[in-house]
């Protein structure tokens, strides 16, 4: 009767142990873009300027005055220049302030500076009593898209396929596409530099940038990108998003946004 026991309980803890070694389903999502143009708002910031929490603050806030990603694709670009001013910001990439030099390259300006705005590939700079945000990105969203984009995410773990397509819409002019892997409800309690003392939050922050990927007029773009989720992301928090600008003046094509897919 002992061994019968036993026996069974080996049996059980064996059963449970395959259980539990037995990964997860795949989680599938996806989505289309719709009708209307989605606008792009890029937010070039650092935790080493002194100047930025209160931006970042408002690009937080977007969804609450209703810019939800129907609307605007928000992405907050962390830049690393100020970091030898004491304090490495732990989202900053060298990548990122570079993009910003290229995007104000193309718009003829000399100054690059945080906090800046760039609405639909342009300077966008706020009011000192208030903002015409509402009114430009619905003249934006009025507009018919540039690019119809198609987007299949599977994750697995802490890996995630996606797979897009991305159609031009009746024009021949270059475009590239991107993807991105943003962030929400993250904080950095700042024990240097220009916001010593200070508890930093931040919303949209771009944790992973994959293109350009060349659009041709006449033929599809199929984007196949393997994502590895790093260890401190938040699943919960994370998102998914393709945008497709125009090559020459950076306006905002279309965009597309998915949060990360998970099976429950």
């Amino acid at each position: 009767m002992k061994m019968s026991i036993h026996l069974k309980s080996s049996l059980t803890l064996l059963l449970m142990s395959l259980l539990s070694a037995t990964p997860a389903a795949a989680a599938v999502c996806s989505a289309e873009s719709g009708k209307s143009r989605v606008a792009l708002l890029e937010l070039y910031t650092s935790e080493g300027c002194d100047s930025c929490p209160p931006t970042d603050q408002w690009f937080s806030a977007l969804p609450k005055r209703g810019y939800t990603p129907q609307r605007v694709l928000a992405l907050s670009f962390h830049v690393d220049y100020w970091n030898y001013l004491g304090w490495k910001d732990p989202f900053a990439q060298a990548r990122f302030s570079e993009r910003q030099r290229e995007a104000n390259r193309r718009i003829n300006s000399r100054v690059v500076y945080t906090p800046q705005l760039m609405l639909n590939g342009a300077d966008y700079r706020r009011g000192g009593f208030g903002d015409d945000l509402g009114q430009r990105v619905s003249a934006g969203n009025g507009q018919a898209p540039g690019a119809q984009i198609s987007l299949t995410v599977t994750t697995d773990s802490n890996q995630a396929k996606l797979n897009a397509k991305v159609v031009r819409n009746g024009t021949t002019s270059a475009a590239q596409a991107f993807v991105a892997v943003y962030e929400n409800n993250l904080a950095t309690d700042v024990p240097a530099g220009e916001n010593r003392g200070k508890r930093l939050l931040h919303d949209f922050v771009v944790r992973e940038l994959y293109g350009p990927f060349a659009l041709n007029a006449n033929t599809p773009l199929l984007i196949e990108q393997s994502i590895s989720k790093d260890r401190g992301w938040k699943a919960a928090d994370l998102n998914l998003a393709v945008f497709v600008q125009d090559s020459a003046t950076g306006t905002a094509l279309q965009a597309l946004n998915l949060p990360w897919c998970t099976s429950g």
